[in-house]
């Protein structure tokens, strides 16, 4: 990807300059035929001084041939992108991302925690990062543990749905020191979209960039569809 700015911030920049240079070249091309037409037969253009135009002149020429190029490099990077994006669609994604949003008075998530805890809490945020909901983790063991929010205040208050939240988990040993942990997103991969120059993916409730994203696993197979045996082809006697 293009650090700082956007696939299509830079193409806009490399088209403007290209359009700059190409007229700086037509200028450069005009001047020059005027000055060998009207020169003094008895005092011509100096060869190198002509040479040294000739030069400046295939380098305005390359400066375009190069600009179109990485035009396109852009584009196909772009579209690239996306297409490796498109792959992710309908498969089980795990992403290091912490906001939701609350759909049909809940919004899950998942943590991770590096080791056996003595304490765990999670703190739900709104989108100003006021602090909503305060609890116990549900689960203080190592490794990943889920945890459903019934979009309900502290104070037993209720949020409608449609806002998007964001949760923090903090975790601690028996003496009182910090244990890593993270904050998860997972489900199904259902949509992708460009956000700039970066493709985002829908995973479950959330939106979130592909380069949150630390594993895959193919859809899981529905179950309970009943496929009969194949039937024996009779004996036959000898």
């Amino acid at each position: 990807m293009v650090s700082a700015v956007t696939a299509q911030g830079a193409a806009g920049r490399i088209n403007t300059g290209s359009t700059m240079l190409a007229s700086n070249f037509e200028t450069f091309l005009s001047l020059l035929t005027a000055q060998l037409r009207n020169q003094d037969p008895l005092s011509p253009v100096d060869s190198n001084e002509f040479t040294a135009q000739l030069t400046q002149m295939a380098g305005v020429e390359q400066q375009l041939l190069t600009n179109d190029l990485l035009t396109g490099l852009l584009a196909a990077q772009q579209g690239g992108s996306l297409t490796n994006a498109a792959s992710y669609m309908g498969r089980e994604a795990t992403a290091v991302w912490s906001a939701n949003k609350l759909v049909d008075g809940k919004a899950t998530w998942s943590y991770e925690l590096a080791s056996n805890a003595a304490s765990a809490t999670v703190q739900v945020l709104d989108s100003t990062g006021k602090v909503v909901w305060t609890g116990d983790a549900p689960a203080t063991t190592s490794g990943i543990h889920d945890f459903t929010w019934d979009g309900k205040t502290t104070g037993g208050g209720q949020f409608d749905d449609g806002g998007v939240y964001t949760l923090k988990v903090t975790a601690k040993d028996a003496a009182g020191k910090a244990i890593e942990s993270q904050v998860l997103i997972r489900g199904r991969v259902s949509a992708v979209e460009m956000y700039g120059d970066e493709p985002y993916l829908t995973v479950g409730n959330s939106i979130l960039p592909m380069s949150t994203i630390i594993a895959l696993e193919e859809q899981k197979a529905s179950t309970g569809t009943n496929t009969p045996p194949p039937e024996e082809e009779p004996e036959t006697s000898a």
